[in-house]
């Protein structure tokens, strides 16, 4: 008999809602620096109300009331261009929808925030500088986080070695300081480095959902 052929798995909604939300707001930004809509004005007013500012959990004084709280969520739905919105969403569609998948709806979601908060508070008590920082990429590695550490979990539980845990860990170090120089220290990796330990303290917190394997070695031989 000749397998059943499988059927390309759509992407959750939950991670498409978040795609459509961050493209929405960068499509409305990129159109007023255009002048097709609003004002060219729109990104740095957006920028300053939204981003994420360090000075702001001291000294500055903030637009609005909220603002030092709002902009730990904010913050991660403002991006830097239409090139920063794409990687981040190309990211999120393909090991975000893995975590959806098997976490379920309300742990991927509660993930995504917690870890784009986490991320904010990393940067905020690491960095003084003056810039605003925007983008997902604080969640991101916060998935990634979780993601990893659920390999940890899967390989301790059967007893294996970690040198592929290593490797990726070693990829992501690689990955922030090659593009922290390439962009002459414009990259929010104190963001990247929070992110991804939220992520991993949730992953312990909730636990490997779904082990991949039901025990060690080879499934045994089909006989037809």
């Amino acid at each position: 008999m000749s397998p059943a052929t499988s059927r390309p798995t759509r992407m959750p909604i939950a991670v498409l809602l978040l795609i459509i939300v961050n493209c929405a707001v960068e499509a409305v930004l990129a159109a007023a620096d255009f002048r097709l809509v609003g004002s060219p004005y729109w990104r740095s007013l957006a920028y300053d109300y939204g981003a994420f500012f360090a000075p702001l959990l001291r000294d500055w004084t903030p637009n609005f009331a909220l603002q030092p709280v709002t902009m730990f969520v904010s913050y991660a739905f403002l991006h830097a261009g239409w090139l920063h919105l794409v990687v981040n969403m190309l990211a999120l569609s393909s090991f975000g929808s893995e975590i959806e998948r098997q976490a379920g709806t309300a742990k991927f979601l509660a993930a995504y925030l917690i870890t784009a908060i986490g991320g904010a508070a990393c940067y905020g008590l690491l960095s003084d500088s003056p810039t605003p920082m925007v983008g997902a990429s604080g969640a991101l590695f916060g998935l990634l986080g979780v993601w990893i550490c659920w390999g940890y979990q899967e390989r301790r539980h059967y007893g294996e070695g970690m040198r592929e845990i290593w490797r990726a860990l070693l990829i992501l170090v690689a990955y922030n300081v090659v593009f922290y120089l390439l962009l002459h220290g414009q990259l929010a990796w104190e963001t990247h480095l929070g992110g991804f330990v939220a992520g991993w303290a949730l992953a312990l917190v909730w636990g490997r959902p779904i082990y991949r394997r039901k025990r060690r070695g080879p499934a045994p031989a089909e006989h037809r």
